[in-house]
């Protein structure tokens, strides 16, 4: 039992918590058995994501096509209409809060947009990952230095791809609109060359799976220049010791809530590593396979997302294990003491604080990005190659590992409290 009030956290305490160790593994064992039961369940139900070799092929031809790059079509008739998509977009760029729910609101307008919702979800765990900074653990591991570099890295990241994509979704919508595809304007809105000859394809055929993988190629590739391998998020980030322990910090944990039976349970995966954009690229299209081929977990993610409004809180899907506000001083280093029981809070313990993003950083100015097409024809090849196929993994059920690594976070805050 770990000491309470005044006293300190004491190396006793320490060896009773690794004691309990083993105690905690037969719980993630269960747990883990558990998840394999649920996901064989759900085994007869489960599809993949279809891409066929005709649709690829097609897109290879559009692309090969495309004539090289022109000087910037004449705008001087759809000057407003350029004018107030970037008007728009930079109205809903302010913050991961406005990103995301624009992304929601976008896919609840077009439905065939599955992209929309993809990123709504993924939007949802960069906001988490931010405030997490903010939160009852990430403190105790990370000084303000270090919090304030990984805040501005994702934000850079979470903002750009907004800022590239979010265009592309109102210019389709005003395709609609005027019936007619308006996507020769893609390049006034300075989005790479690759995704023109996309969108019209999506545009004659709807092949929703074809649009959503060409997205995630290019947003995935519009970031590893100006972010990724950018020296100065390589400085501050992505090379130091901190971040390469990123799997201690969960950010390498990307999850999907959502409803089922009267619970909220987490779908989701792990990137291993960040820094690899092929890696990125293929669990986009994963995440994308357990959303849309996971018939549960689209119906479940849906209504969660259309009935719990982003706030960046993690209370916003387990309010039993988070809260909004802080329900108790924080508790001074040298004076820590646990927190959770499992996936279960201590009775003595306090609801972990995760903040509204709102209340935990402000927003910050959206600096201009950073010129260049990331596609040459020279790369079509290499680009085609990501367009297959994607089946869902087995092990899509989250709830259990997201529960262990918070585990190991608090571990980790208490044995670092324990050489305070």
């Amino acid at each position: 039992m770990m000491k309470r009030g005044k006293y300190r956290w004491n190396s006793w305490d320490l060896f009773s918590k690794l004691a309990d160790t083993p105690q905690e593994i037969v719980q993630w064992t269960k747990g883990k058995a558990s998840s394999f039961l649920y996901e064989t369940a759900q085994l007869d139900q489960i599809g993949g994501i279809g891409l066929s070799k005709e649709a690829v092929d097609g897109l290879r031809s559009r692309l090969n096509a495309a004539p090289p790059p022109t000087p910037w079509p004449n705008q001087h008739h759809h000057a407003a209409l350029i004018d107030r998509i970037r008007s728009t977009t930079a109205w809903h760029n302010r913050n991961n809060v406005t990103r995301t729910h624009a992304y929601l609101h976008m896919y609840r307008k077009h439905p065939e947009l599955h992209w929309a919702l993809l990123a709504h979800l993924v939007s949802r765990n960069g906001g988490w990952s931010m405030t997490d900074l903010k939160g009852e653990l990430l403190p105790y591991l990370l000084d303000e230095s270090q919090r304030e570099h990984l805040f501005t890295f994702l934000e850079r990241a979470n903002a750009l791809i907004f800022h590239d994509a979010y265009p592309q979704l109102l210019l389709y919508e005003a395709s609609l609109n005027a019936g007619k595809p308006l996507f020769q304007y893609l390049r006034l809105l300075h989005v790479s060359d690759f995704m023109q000859p996309v969108w019209e394809q999506f545009w004659e055929a709807r092949n929703s799976a074809l649009l959503t993988m060409g997205l995630i190629i290019n947003e995935q590739s519009y970031i590893e220049q100006r972010v990724v391998q950018h020296p100065v998020y390589r400085k501050t980030v992505l090379d130091t010791i901190w971040f390469q322990a990123q799997s201690l910090l969960q950010l390498n944990q990307v999850v999907i809530p959502y409803n089922d039976a009267d619970k909220v349970r987490l779908a989701g995966l792990i990137l291993e590593n960040f820094g690899s954009l092929k890696e990125r690229i293929e669990v986009g299209k994963k995440l994308y396979a357990v959303l849309f081929g996971i018939p549960v977990v689209k119906k479940g993610a849906l209504t969660f997302a259309l009935d719990t409004q982003h706030t960046g809180s993690r209370a916003d899907y387990w309010p039993h294990l988070f809260a909004p506000i802080r329900q108790s001083p924080p508790v001074p280093k040298g004076q820590l003491k646990e927190w959770l029981d499992g996936c279960r809070l201590r009775p003595d313990a306090s609801p972990l604080y995760s903040p509204r993003l709102t209340d935990a950083w402000r927003d910050r100015p959206f600096s201009p990005a950073e010129d260049g097409d990331w596609y040459t024809p020279s790369e079509l090849e290499a680009v085609l190659a990501y367009l297959t196929p994607v089946e869902p993994p087995f092990a899509f059920e989250m709830t259990h590992e997201y529960c262990f690594g918070l585990n190991k976070i608090e571990l980790a805050v208490l044995a670092g409290d324990l050489l305070h």
